[in-house]
């Protein structure tokens, strides 16, 4: 299911939007508070964000702009009712890739977010099937890997989180988005268990996997795989 961030403090249009996303069997995460919807996104995986512009504490160009500071990927759209020419202009050098004013009506706003996460999904890196680093090969298609042990087979769930960190290679991957992304939204493993595929990886393709250059570990955060 395809998950969208919408941060709207008018609860009536909050409510309302997050209804009719979900009725197109959207999952969404709502909030009121420009500083939880940082935190929010910075946690966890989303399809596509959705900002108001006017918000408590932190406003929408303040969050596209942190955002946008490491993650350049997720399409973000502004839904808000300031609609001059120079809103619009900052919304987007903020690093916003669409910008819808209020009053809106709900079919365009679905269009417009369709549109942004087809474009994404249409990406070379989210397609990636094949690919090579150093003198190793992985194939996501069949799981097959060339490494330190000769030819080998990845489990799915290797095969998975590999290709997590190479799509969004130089990109620091929090455990919280690894965990979503790989185990999925519901149960958990450990943290203790992604530390344990590292460092499998950091066995299967590293020269020295005591010093490893290509899994890297970012203390407090999580995981940055280089090329």
């Amino acid at each position: 299911m395809l998950r969208i961030l919408l941060v709207e403090d008018e609860e009536n249009i909050r409510e309302t939007v997050k209804l009719n996303f979900e009725l197109e069997n959207y999952e969404v995460v709502a909030t009121a508070n420009g500083r939880q919807a940082i935190k929010l996104a910075n946690e966890q995986h989303f399809d596509v964000m959705v900002f108001d512009v006017m918000l408590p504490e932190v406003d929408g160009f303040q969050i596209c702009e942190q955002i946008r500071l490491t993650n350049r990927e997720t399409p973000i759209i502004f839904l808000t009712a300031k609609d001059t020419p120079q809103d619009r202009i900052l919304g987007l050098k903020k690093g916003a890739d669409d910008y819808l004013t209020k009053p809106f009506v709900f079919e365009e706003l679905m269009l417009r977010v369709r549109r942004l996460i087809e474009r994404t999904s249409k990406s070379p890196e989210v397609q990636l099937e094949r690919f090579t680093f150093g003198n190793n090969n992985v194939n996501f298609a069949t799981f097959e890997a060339k490494g330190n042990p000769g030819t080998f087979m990845l489990t799915k769930k290797e095969a998975m989180l590999l290709k997590l960190l190479t799509e969004r290679r130089g990109e620091v991957v929090s455990r919280q988005q690894i965990l979503q992304s790989v185990w999925g939204y519901d149960v958990y493993p450990s943290t203790r268990t992604i530390d344990n595929f590292i460092l499998s990886f950091r066995k299967y393709f590293e020269e020295d996997p005591k010093n490893p250059r290509h899994f890297l570990s970012v203390r407090g955060v999580g995981y940055k795989f280089m090329e």
